[in-house]
């Protein structure tokens, strides 16, 4: 017998990863918020409110029974069969209790495209694994009843601490190779500002498909060296990658969906926040 579920309790499936811990430092002064971790066991065993999961060896069916949460997140990472099978459970989960889903997807969904930005009401399609995978698991989603789930989908996700970030910085500091895109046409937010439109999503009760993303796009290049710029006065060698010949977009804009002007990002603004002036001093002084 599945026990009612807790109301305001949040569970975060992925929540020692990039963007999960995001959501879950987010939404804890809030909420009643659980996360599942798969590695980096050191830093959340002792922590009464994280479980281990590993989709590969366990069954997500304990920890939604132990902790039943009224909303899901879920940003979890893992080989195709697994990360299906988790969330057929988890859309099973749904149906039966009073509960929410969302799912972090990403822009990778219209990777078969190219010659124009994405909008919400656009129909995906995927050539990259990821992007295959990431679309199966919205196909099982958007069986459920709309009122019952949440797809936010990202572009690329900056600011200060983000991995990109982290490796432009390493590479502006060892003088070493960065890949760009010349040829690539990218929109892209923090995960900051990520974190504060799921907040907002979750408060307000809203459903359906969001793009969480800049309102305008960039070449990718363009886009990595104003940030290097703004970073450092000294540079990384950018390693120019061509992958097509002619321009195309991996670019999801707002249109539908969207959320009121405070919670919306520009790529001006993507670029100050991934560029805070303490990191700057700091790298400068090195």
């Amino acid at each position: 017998m599945i026990k009612p579920v807790i109301h305001n309790r949040i569970l975060i499936i992925g929540a020692s990863g990039f963007i999960g811990n995001t959501l879950y430092k987010e939404l804890l002064p809030y909420y009643d918020v659980y996360g599942t971790y798969a590695s980096q066991e050191g830093l959340f065993s002792e922590n009464q409110v994280f479980f281990e999961f590993i989709a590969e060896e366990n069954s997500i069916i304990e920890i939604l029974n132990e902790v039943r949460p009224s909303i899901i997140i879920s940003a979890i990472k893992g080989d195709t069969k697994t990360v299906l099978k988790t969330h057929e459970l988890l859309c099973n989960y749904v149906t039966n209790v009073d509960c929410r889903l969302i799912y972090i997807s990403c822009a990778h969904v219209f990777d078969a495209k190219g010659d124009f930005p994405s909008y919400e009401n656009d129909a995906p399609l995927a050539e990259s694994l990821d992007g295959k995978l990431k679309l199966s698991v919205e196909k099982l989603i958007r069986q459920l009843p709309k009122e019952k789930f949440v797809i936010a989908r990202l572009p690329f996700v900056l600011g200060v601490t983000s991995p990109i970030i982290i490796q432009l910085k390493q590479a502006i500091k060892h003088q070493a190779a960065f890949e760009v895109f010349p040829s690539l046409i990218v929109s892209a937010t923090t995960q900051s500002k990520v974190a504060q439109q799921i907040h907002y999503i979750i408060n307000k009760d809203l459903n359906g498909i969001f793009h969480l993303s800049s309102e305008d796009v960039m070449h990718h290049d363009e886009l990595f060296r104003d940030i290097s710029e703004k970073i450092s006065h000294k540079k990384p060698i950018f390693k120019n990658v061509f992958s097509r010949n002619d321009d195309h977009f991996l670019a999801i804009l707002p249109k539908v969906n969207l959320l009121p002007k405070n919670y919306r990002i520009t790529l001006e603004e993507v670029i100050a926040d991934s560029t805070l002036k303490d990191e700057i001093i700091t790298l400068k002084a090195k």
